[in-house]
């Protein structure tokens, strides 16, 4: 019996958790309320109170459990990546967009609240958040020097994995599924215009002049 409660807890805990997600998304964080969650989740407020102690709660956990998947993923990304993956240009970059997209995929609304509301969270909570962030970039970084190495020496590394989250960040802004393009196909069109790129400034040997000041930042 001890076991079949504590799975329904969890169950109805990741259930509430998927409902506020949805509302913050919706509504931003500081327009929804916890009677706004009880509905939404189809539980009494004195239960929501059970297994959360707030809505300051729930964000942490929805912001800090997205960026959690998305570190998680970066290592699972990496590991994956064989000698022979190794050996051809882009593999590693390759599985780590592809992972993200499918990421935000299923955790739309998950990484929505992560992007607008983490200001709402304390210094603390902001910094151990953002600390995490800079593992999930550093591990594009490290793909984008070790899949490119021709700019290995250009201190691009860290501005280029910014301007690739700068394209697939902003997806639940505009993207929807319709018609023939789906997260998968958008995937592979960014992997097209992020190896491409790489790929030409690479053999041309000379980089933009404007991203040198970015570079020296």
């Amino acid at each position: 019996m001890p076991r079949g409660r504590a799975a329904r807890y969890s169950e109805q805990q990741d259930s509430i958790l998927e409902h506020a997600a949805s509302l913050f998304a919706a509504r931003g964080f500081q327009g929804t309320s916890m009677l706004d969650l009880a509905r939404a989740a189809g539980v009494s407020k004195a239960l929501l109170y059970h297994y959360y102690e707030d809505k300051y709660q729930l964000l942490v956990a929805i912001a800090e459990g997205h960026i959690d998947r998305l570190t998680a993923l970066t290592a699972e990304a990496e590991s994956a990546t064989t000698e022979v993956h190794a050996q051809q240009s882009g593999m590693r970059l390759e599985r780590l967009i592809q992972r993200f997209v499918e990421e935000y995929a299923s955790a739309r609304a998950h990484h929505q609240v992560l992007v607008q509301d983490i200001k709402y969270l304390d210094a603390r909570d902001q910094s151990r958040i953002r600390d995490k962030e800079r593992v999930v970039v550093a591990a594009v970084a490290r793909a984008i020097t070790e899949d490119w190495p021709g700019l290995s020496g250009s201190k691009l590394d860290k501005p280029l994995s910014m301007l690739l989250f700068g394209m697939i960040n902003w997806l639940f802004t505009w993207f929807r599924e319709e018609g023939t393009l789906d997260y998968p196909a958008l995937a592979k069109m960014v992997v097209a215009l992020i190896s491409g790129g790489l790929r030409d400034m690479e053999r041309s040997h000379v980089l933009p002049e404007a991203l040198s000041p970015v570079a020296k930042r």
